[in-house]
């Protein structure tokens, strides 16, 4: 009878042993593998348990995981690469999410809209930035393309992609402003340079004659009418020599020779002969320099072409108001490095302020539009930042912006 007992219960170790290794192993087995899936611990493998059928399964599972790892792998590397090529890009790229707050912008980006961190949060309504306000109004799918009162040009997208089935909205700023520029520059550098030298030839060639023509006649009787036109035509040859000269200079603007100057100093050292013109339009200079001048480097000639050219430009613009009370006030400050002109004449509308630095454009009557346009050719040479526009206050501001010496 004992050896009955001992043969069946041997027996049942016998099945227990073969049930384990046949269905209780497996099943752990594959329940290992789902918590390593559970755990995305793709690096882990499962060990073959000695069951055909069981290790086939153990197999497979291990394939995917190696297939699955390698895929995480090159995820994470087109991610980083990803990462990186937004970070460093040109372009401005501002991440959004449903209700329109900044969720991320990269240094681009940042540049463009000047904001930093603390911008993300916030709506782009919100940003304290012209460009920022404008790219408000995009709907999704929308290109629009934006010239802003510091001369600047940028192409602006608004799109959005699916991520785990939800539209994530996005934006794309490019700047355009040197393209445009170089390519402003060489056509109306071209166009300069063929009537420059037409318009020269044909007028000395005319002013020769006239000048011989009118000495002749001041020997002969009779002659004074005569005489007196033909110096009329002499003086407006040459004042016509004078015209295209100037719009010769424009593109002569030599690359700026930079030294360090005291910001102060460019206002003392004209102030004399803005003062003048100004007082000859029965307008007010004021200034108010600030107390601690910083040094800025800068070509000096070139600069105080700038100073004298949006002095003009301000009395042109109060002239143009015809009201009494005509004033001008220069503004420096140490922080940030800035010099501002400001005027209370006749302001820019918001679609003359889109135009003002085109080459030739003036709403002047008797406007060339070279002063403006001297203006940005010298400060974009320095890299300086720089705008013109009119306020809520009605005052016109041009601001330019120096950096650093430290910079």
């Amino acid at each position: 009878m004992n050896t009955i007992y001992i043969a069946l219960i041997l027996l049942l170790l016998v099945i227990l042993l073969y049930f384990y290794r046949r269905v209780v192993r497996p099943m752990r087995i594959i329940a290992d593998g789902m918590d390593l899936l559970r755990e995305q611990d793709f690096s882990s493998r499962l060990h073959t348990v000695g069951e055909p059928k069981a290790d086939r399964i153990v197999g497979m599972f291990n394939q995917m995981m190696a297939e699955l790892k390698e895929e995480r792998l090159r995820l994470i590397e087109r991610n980083y690469l990803l990462d990186l090529l937004v970070e460093v890009s040109p372009m401005g790229v501002v991440m959004l999410d449903f209700d329109n707050h900044i969720t991320s912008l990269n240094p681009a980006a940042a540049q463009f809209l000047d904001c930093t961190a603390e911008c993300v949060g916030k709506t782009m309504a919100e940003l304290p930035n012209d460009l920022a306000r404008r790219i408000a109004a995009l709907e999704d799918g929308m290109i629009e393309t934006f010239s802003m009162s510091n001369a600047s040009i940028y192409r602006c997208t608004r799109s959005s992609f699916i991520d785990r089935g939800f539209l994530h909205p996005f934006i794309l700023i490019e700047s355009l402003t040197q393209e445009v520029m170089d390519a402003e520059r060489e056509a109306y550098g071209k166009v300069i340079r063929m009537i420059s030298h037409e318009v020269n030839n044909t007028m000395a060639a005319i002013g020769s004659i006239m000048e011989t023509v009118s000495d002749e006649l001041t020997e002969m009787p009779d002659t004074e009418e005569l005489t007196t036109a033909l110096h009329a035509c002499t003086a407006r040859s040459r004042e016509m020599s004078a015209f295209i000269t100037r719009f010769a200079d424009v593109v002569k603007i030599p690359e700026p020779c930079l030294q360090p100057v005291p910001l102060n100093s460019l206002v003392t050292a004209n102030r004399q002969f803005v003062e003048s013109l100004c007082r000859a339009h029965g307008i007010m200079l004021r200034t108010s320099l600030c107390d601690d001048a910083p040094q800025v480097r800068m070509d000096v000639a070139l600069m105080t072409q700038v100073l004298v050219n949006v002095v003009k430009n301000g009395i042109e613009s109060i002239d143009e108001k015809k009201a009494d009370g005509g004033e001008i006030l220069i503004t420096t400050t140490a922080s940030p490095v800035s010099l501002t002109v400001t005027d209370n004449g006749i302001g820019i509308s918001p679609e003359t302020e889109k135009k003002l630095f085109s080459p030739f454009f003036s709403t002047k009557p008797h406007g060339h539009g070279i002063g403006l346009l001297l203006v940005r050719e010298i400060l974009t040479r320095h890299r300086f930042r720089f705008s013109l526009k009119t306020g809520n206050d009605g005052m016109t501001r041009f601001w330019i912006q120096f950096p650093d010496m430290e910079d």
